[in-house]
């Protein structure tokens, strides 16, 4: 497992195109590739578009949740979840939001947002959710 912030993608968010504000935050995701927190291109463009949100909305703070497929340990996997919402955070706040307004979570494989076995479900299970806090 890598143990370091994925920084590469994010000092080129400025040049790339193709970034959208979603309509609300609440539940946006991000996906990582498997045994890995590295925040890619794709990825990093939507938290972009989560950043140009919380620019617009002042008031609200998220919470980021590191979430993991089933395979590995739960320490393991709590442990890269962790990095996953780590990566994610730090690519919003690289793009000017205060970092008290992000706070982050690990659920590891604990917490499973889609059941079942198979690639298919544990790529949905390797993402980052951001909850806005109430």
């Amino acid at each position: 497992m890598k143990k370091f912030l994925f920084l590469a993608g994010v000092l080129t968010l400025a040049a790339c195109g193709g970034t959208k504000m979603p309509a609300n935050l609440n539940e946006e995701k991000v996906f990582f590739a498997f045994d890995s927190a590295e925040v890619q291109p794709e990825m990093a463009r939507n938290l972009q578009g989560q950043a140009l949100y919380m620019k617009k909305h002042p008031d609200i703070n998220v919470t980021m949740e590191g979430h993991c497929d089933e395979r590995g340990s739960t320490e393991y996997n709590l442990a890269l979840g962790a990095l996953r919402a780590g990566n994610a955070a730090h690519v919003l706040t690289k793009d000017g939001i205060e970092p008290s307004r992000v706070k982050t979570i690990s659920y590891g494989k604990e917490r499973p947002q889609y059941f079942g076995t198979g690639e298919e479900v544990w790529a949905k299970n390797r993402n980052t959710t951001t909850r806005v806090d109430k």
